[in-house]
């Protein structure tokens, strides 16, 4: 890539790689990685991946799909590209996957340590000059982070988009509500884990028989086959990091210890994520951009993640390792410091700060018969309720009439709701919704909770409620609860004659349209029949906030702009 002002390095060298390097860790753990360097005499820049899959597959000769869960974990990016422009690429297993010894540490403080150590090796290397970068997405992107947090010396930057950062909330228990089928999958990407319990190990054997004979009583867990199988037989293939996961359904010390510490960030950092990832990454993009203590930059691409094997990117993370490990004035840092892709106008939209300046949260009333409208609730509107059981998952849709004016959504939304049940408890699932002219419906993100976790924390914002998740409050049934549930954070332009929905159920069970979906989904049930009732009235005002960047100057017409009935008897 190249400008009338600057150049990014210049592919002119062979590569040397060096397979199955052995890096020796305080303990005596030997960790095993791959080394891509240029074919050339000198030191170079090295450019860090660690993960916990198979090496071999990470950037394999050959052409790129879209995203897939099946090639999900070809994560790291094409080594040669780095080699050839001038950098090392270094692709290291974490301990305990595989052919690095040890135990498994599902991302913890050990596993982070151990990146801090393999980066002062890298750095002494004799064809090293001293300076490290991180790069990769998703599991290599959470654990750049991770290891930036801690500053060690020579890393002078990370490239890190698709980056988790709190596992509990983003990634495992969206609303306090387990995302089993995820966790399930997940721990099949991983490659020859060799993993012990965490908790055994913190609590005790007799402890850890007691937690999963509790968790055995649990009727919302023991209905997922995997999850039932994983509690009998707890010391089979990695069932013990699924029962780790269902032994701490709280945030807490474990889930703190395997999230990010961004505000302990100081090194430059690229982050991101793309709108159709808000099952995983996306939430994690915004808290990290809002917390990260050092130069960054953010990016939100287009609903689609990226190909795999993982190679875009490539030019724009090279300008800025170039930049920061090299030293080249480029300019990178001389741009907008957001950007963000706003469907579906194939466009780029540059922002200077997050949420953006310009947003208006707007309230959009759920009214009777379905309608969604900034105009305020009638007297006595009333409720709706729909049935939620093993036998029938129902839903309740609210829609605003078509609109007038083309209208953008930038930024996270927020849902209140004054809810009863005839249940203890509700899992409630969101869906924030396109409803193109046809009336078909377009899902475009999504918000979570467990109602009996809806207290808040003291630093939510009006934007943006965060849940404490710390325990359970059991319902009364029949009785009305607010809750505030956030909604992950979208673009759209939304244009005249479709229309902005809401849908409200009690399970996700709507069929995935794509892998990203998919990501989003597999929740666990309730147990047992419920109505659920949503009330909507003047003391119970049930409300929508959106974030509107642009349009809807007027706001919504009941009529959807029709004015060709003038009859003078109406």
């Amino acid at each position: 890539m190249f400008t009338t002002r600057w150049s990014t390095s210049e592919r002119k060298y062979d590569v040397v790689v060096e397979r199955d390097v052995k890096v020796a860790m305080p303990d005596g753990t030997v960790l095993d990685g791959d080394i891509y360097r240029p074919a050339a005499d000198g030191q170079f820049p090295v450019i860090l991946g660690a993960h916990g899959y198979n090496k071999d597959l990470q950037s394999p000769p050959m052409r790129p799909v879209g995203f897939t869960p099946m090639r999900g974990y070809m994560e790291s990016g094409d080594s040669t590209f780095f080699a050839r422009r001038g950098y090392v690429h270094a692709v290291f297993n974490s301990r305990g996957t595989g052919k690095s010894g040890g135990f498994y540490q599902l991302m913890g403080p050990v596993e982070v340590a151990d990146g801090c150590r393999l980066i002062d090796w890298l750095a002494v290397q004799p064809w090293s000059d001293g300076t490290v970068g991180m790069f990769g997405v998703s599991y290599y992107a959470r654990l750049a982070k991770a290891i930036a947090a801690q500053g060690p010396k020579p890393l002078k930057a990370i490239f890190s988009p698709f980056a988790g950062t709190d596992d509990y909330r983003h990634r495992c228990y969206h609303g306090g509500i387990l995302a089993h089928g995820f966790i399930t999958h997940w721990r099949n990407s991983l490659h020859r884990p060799n993993y012990r319990s965490l908790y055994r190990e913190h609590h005790g054997e007799p402890a850890y028989k007691e937690a999963i004979a509790q968790a055995l009583r649990d009727e919302e867990i023991t209905a997922v086959a995997a999850l039932r199988e994983a509690l009998q037989n707890p010391a089979g293939g990695t069932n013990a990091l699924i029962v780790d996961m269902l032994l701490h359904p709280f945030d807490g010390p474990f889930w703190r210890e395997r999230s990010a510490k961004d505000a302990q960030g100081k090194v430059p950092a690229y982050l991101g994520a793309c709108w159709g990832n808000y099952g995983l990454h996306l939430p994690g993009a915004f808290t990290a951009w809002k917390q990260w203590q050092g130069p960054k930059k953010l990016v939100i691409g287009p609903p689609v993640y990226l190909d795999r094997p993982v190679y875009q990117y490539q030019d724009e993370s090279l300008r800025w390792f170039d930049h920061w490990l090299k030293g080249i004035d480029n300019g990178v840092m001389d741009e907008p410091p957001i950007r963000c892709f706003i469907p579906p106008t194939g466009e780029w939209k540059n922002l200077t700060e997050w949420p953006p300046r310009e947003a208006r949260w707007t309230t959009f009333y759920l009214h009777k018969d379905g309608i969604l409208s900034e105009h305020e609730l009638w007297p006595a509107e009333g409720s709706d309720s729909f049935d939620e059981s093993n036998f029938e998952h129902g839903a309740l849709i609210y829609a605003t009439p078509p609109l007038v004016e083309n209208t953008e959504v930038l930024g996270p939304s927020v849902l209140t709701l004054y809810v009863s049940t005839t249940d203890t408890d509700a899992l409630l699932f969101v869906t924030l919704l396109l409803m193109d002219r046809e009336g078909k419906t377009h899902e475009l993100t999504r918000g979570w909770l467990r109602a009996s976790q809806r207290r808040l924390r003291p630093d939510s914002e009006r934007w943006e409620p965060i849940q404490a998740h710390e325990s359970r409050e059991t319902l009364e049934a029949g009785k009305v609860y607010e809750l505030r549930i956030p909604i992950v954070a979208t673009a759209r332009l939304f244009q005249a004659g479709e229309r902005i929905a809401l849908r409200i159920k009690g399970a996700d069970d709507e069929p995935a349209l794509n892998s990203l979906q998919a990501l989003a989904r597999n929740h666990l049930r309730r147990p047992r029949p419920a109505r659920i009732t949503v009330h909507h009235d003047e003391s119970r005002p049930s409300h929508l906030d959106l974030p509107i960047t642009r349009g809807n100057v007027i706001g919504t017409f009941f009529s959807g702009g029709d004015i060709s009935s003038f009859g003078l008897s109406h």
